[in-house]
């Protein structure tokens, strides 16, 4: 009797190894055979070279990318477009990488094959939607809101160790009422060099402190809108406003499609317990790895039920009662309302 195996043809499958100017690629044959490697610059002549390249040697099935969110973005962009499907590859092993030295065409290869042989499976997100435009304003409005936490920090200290009648009139007082006290004061007519130097670097930080609300105000403005629009089922969930909602849709992304269960959402947010089981002791430990971002607006959303739903309070009593710990109950309800929120992320 004769067998016959029929292999399904499968195509070429790409690895890129991405930098600053240059993208380092590597196109391995359906057994994982190499077929070459070579170095593009990262511009659209570059990229349209690159695919080029790839399907001299076939019809390209998958290409993975290093660096999707960063370097990459531009390239997997460009081969999306292109029809080519782009799955997103982590930094190579450490200890292959120890092993087998370190280069840039072997980061490619290694890419490639994580591709080919099922180790990376994830889609990269798209960055072409209006989720992408909500990232890039959370940018700003992130860094915007660091810069006025360290002005007001500062603010404090100077007043801490300021003249005796500056540290009095600054004692007590609210952040608001600081900002605008310290926007009032000035070198003075006849102070000696140190309090007139605190003032005016009082008054300095304190101008910067309102141009930074101004600014954040101003991107909450532009924020807000697009989280409407693309989300409003997600902002009628208790506890959930603009800016966790911002967040949230930022971790899933403008094709959340990617994320192929609810439980795939979880570990994205690093709130599925993990697996730690060993012998005959079978136990569950903390995730913390994933999207910190997100993590942290659940915690937030689960803050702000714990002080205002009446449900989730009732909640909390009864399984402290049970023995549970507040940060167990806390883990518990991140994991639940990451269920939630999965299912009314938009869907495209």
């Amino acid at each position: 009797m004769t067998v016959t195996i029929v292999e399904a043809a499968r195509g070429v499958t790409g690895g890129v190894d991405t930098h600053l100017d240059v993208h380092v690629a590597a196109a391995l044959d359906p057994l994982g055979g190499l077929l070459g490697s070579r170095s593009f610059e990262t511009s659209p002549a570059g990229f349209s070279e690159l695919l080029g390249w790839l399907e001299s040697f076939g019809a390209v099935s998958r290409v993975g990318v290093e660096g999707t969110g960063a370097y990459g973005a531009g390239l997997a962009r460009f081969l999306r477009r292109a029809g080519v499907e782009v799955l997103e590859v982590d930094r190579p092993n450490r200890a292959v990488r120890r092993r087998g030295g370190k280069s840039d065409p072997l980061d490619a290869i290694e890419a490639a094959r994580a591709v080919l042989s099922g180790r990376a499976q994830g889609q990269a997100k798209t960055r072409d939607g209006a989720v992408e435009a909500i990232r890039v304003l959370l940018v700003a409005k992130r860094s915007a809101r660091q810069a006025r936490g360290k002005a007001i920090m500062q603010m404090r200290h100077l007043g801490f160790t300021a003249p005796d009648q500056l540290r009095c009139q600054l004692k007590g007082l609210s952040v608001s009422a600081l900002v605008t006290e310290g926007t009032k004061l000035g070198p003075g007519p006849a102070c000696d060099p140190v309090t007139a130097a605190t003032r005016a670097s009082l008054c300095s930080l304190a101008e910067r402190a309102r141009t930074l609300e101004s600014e954040i105000a101003v991107l909450d403005d532009q924020i807000g809108p697009l989280v409407s629009a693309t989300a409003p089922e997600l902002l009628g969930l208790f506890g959930v406003g603009p800016d966790t909602a911002a967040t949230l849709l930022v971790a899933a992304g403008d094709n959340p499609g990617r994320l192929r269960s609810e439980a795939a959402w979880a570990h994205l947010c690093g709130v599925a317990p993990i697996q730690a089981s060993s012998g005959k002791v079978t136990r569950h430990r903390l995730d913390r790895g994933g999207n910190r971002h997100a993590n942290a607006a659940l915690f937030r959303i689960v803050l702000v039920r714990m002080a205002h739903d009446p449900d989730t309070r009732a909640y909390v009593e009864r399984r402290t009662k049970e023995g549970r710990s507040k940060l167990e109950v806390i883990r518990i309800l991140k994991r639940y309302v990451a269920r939630e929120v999965y299912r009314h992320l938009p869907r495209r």
